[in-house]
């Protein structure tokens, strides 16, 4: 299996071969070279031919020779996402060897939302116009509509007629008659940054020296794995939420894996209420626009805390400063169809692997 080792990162320039992992059960990574006018780095995303049709992968590192140059095929192009970190590979690589899996299945977890690697398809939008025409009736659902964009950046028809409580053919109308420009603007997940110099609950004493502990731990940006045990109701939470906001404002993003039952409005409002926001989410009942913006927005680093199910581990962090596992004995974190693993352990490896604290809460530890 080829390493992740910084030594052979790249760049990797015209004529040089690269080995690239595919997201398929396959033996190994297939050498490709690189075409002119291309610079690469193991990491990067890329598009390759396999066989009649073209699949995304991920660089891995330089090929390994055993093909003549003559039969190699070049990458076809790369994707525009940042790379996936050394990091990141090590952890596959672990879980495979771990697992008993090759590496592509593994990888698979990671490149779980394949439309993500593409820019998300622009969609139409509206915002006042620059130069209104003055001679336009102005009734009182237009009225309604220009007094709410005031100031606002494009919106689309269904979220201005959501927003002002009158139909999308009036939003549609008035871009008709000039009171309003259509512009293109590409989707994004609504987040807000979570502040974390918000002032959380007042904490008792023990709970103030296990935060202590927890927030110096993810200051000092090394790995260690804490149990944080308390019964059901004992402020576990409130707890970890001060790991959570020293590592925010270390500005390194954070993992909170949580049961997918467990992935409630309450505990959400929990976090809203200590951090002034909502941070993004990671399960299975995600649209498939969100799962793709929520991707990107975790490989771009805009998502600063993600909260997911066992799934949420192998997305793409660049910046990762904190996992917490919650409800760390739940039987739902054992995965047994296609790739098994425990999330619980492998969180473990995976905070070894990128050096950052993790924290494991129950109230029955297991």
């Amino acid at each position: 299996m080829p390493s992740s080792d910084a030594k052979a990162v790249g760049p990797f320039v015209a004529g040089e071969r690269v080995s690239v992992y595919l997201p398929l059960p396959i033996a190994g990574p297939y050498d490709y070279l690189v075409p002119d006018g291309l610079v690469l780095s193991a990491g990067d995303f890329v598009r390759v031919p396999l066989g009649r049709r073209e699949v995304s992968g991920v660089v891995w590192g330089p090929g390994t020779g055993e093909v003549t140059d003559a039969k190699l095929k070049p990458v076809s192009a790369r994707h525009e996402v940042p790379p996936l970190t050394g990091a990141m590979r090590a952890f596959v690589e672990w879980v495979a060897n771990y697992t008993l899996y090759r590496p592509g299945a593994v990888l698979r977890m990671a490149m779980s939302v394949p439309d993500a690697l593409e820019p998300p398809t622009p969609r139409p939008a509206y915002v006042l116009a620059a130069a209104p025409p003055s001679d336009v009736k102005i009734t009182a659902a237009r009225a309604k509509v220009l007094a709410a964009l005031d100031g606002l950046p494009p919106l689309g028809a269904t979220e201005i007629a959501r927003l002002t409580g009158i139909g999308t053919g009036v939003v549609t109308g008035m871009a008709k008659v000039g009171l309003l420009d259509g512009v293109a603007v590409a989707p994004r997940l609504a987040l807000d940054r979570p502040d974390p110099a918000a002032s959380g609950v007042d904490l008792s004493a023990d709970q103030q020296a296990a935060a202590a502990d927890l927030t110096a731990q993810v200051r000092a940006a090394r790995y260690g794995v804490t149990v944080l045990d308390g019964v059901t109701g004992s402020g576990k939470t409130e707890v970890y939420f001060e790991a959570v906001a020293a590592a925010l404002a270390a500005d390194r993003q954070v993992l909170v894996l949580l049961p997918e039952i467990a992935l409630s409005a309450q505990w959400l409002d929990r976090f809203q209420s200590r951090f002034g926001a909502r941070p993004a989410e990671w399960h299975s009942d995600l649209t498939g626009l969100t799962r793709r913006l929520t991707w990107r927005a975790v490989a771009s680093g805009e998502a600063r805390v993600v909260v997911g199910a066992r799934s949420a581990l192998f997305l793409p962090f660049p910046e990762l400063g904190l996992i917490v596992v919650d409800e760390e004995h739940d039987a739902s974190y054992k995965q047994e169809d296609g790739v098994a693993y425990h999330a619980r352990d492998m969180a473990v490896v995976r905070g070894k692997l990128e050096d950052v604290p993790v924290v494991l809460a129950s109230a029955t530890p297991s």
